[in-house]
């Protein structure tokens, strides 16, 4: 499990928001609390949220960015070729981070194990804190009437009220 953050996007009623905390910690160090986790990608059509380490999440931004552009934007084509090449490729294997990115159709968790996940329910986290966040939204999405950016800002801060590699410095990025 990475230990490090929480992301977590959810779709409801035609909307797609991403929402991630601000800390970054080494150990039991926390080394900054603003931290942007969220980027929107090509021509800001996608979003792409990472748990792990810094500058891996930046190289497989970087790699899956260069993805998009060779798919023509498909984001579930740049997902799987990104996953295939982290898997096969010796010196990505060693990068510890997981992705989340989405577009107005779909989202994906993408994993150097391969792992190429969609959500049944459009709720997906990732991090030390995803899961509580996923309990969260969950709750959220079936007894209550917020929209999905109000979802996935709750779901952070619940998350951020139990894991101590969260907190609530939150950035939140909508489609």
């Amino acid at each position: 499990m990475i230990h490090s953050t929480t992301i977590i996007c959810v779709r409801r009623d035609g909307r797609l928001a991403m929402a991630g905390d601000g800390q970054v910690s080494m150990g039991q160090t926390i080394l900054k609390q603003t931290a942007r986790k969220i980027r929107r990608l090509h021509r800001d059509k996608i979003l792409a949220g990472f748990a792990g380490a810094t500058s891996d999440a930046f190289a497989l931004f970087s790699r899956f960015e260069n993805k998009l552009e060779e798919h023509r934007g498909n984001l579930s084509r740049a997902a799987i070729e990104l996953a295939k090449d982290w898997r096969l490729d010796k010196a990505l294997r060693q990068l510890e981070a997981l992705l989340i990115v989405a577009d107005k159709e779909g989202a994906f968790l993408i994993s150097g194990t391969g792992d190429v996940v969609e959500p049944d329910d459009g709720i997906i986290a990732i991090g030390s804190g995803g899961p509580f966040a996923l309990a969260a939204a969950r709750a959220l999405m079936k007894h209550t009437d917020l929209s999905a950016k109000e979802i996935a800002l709750e779901a952070v801060r619940t998350s951020a009220g139990i894991c101590v590699h969260t907190n609530d410095q939150i950035t939140v990025e909508e489609l």
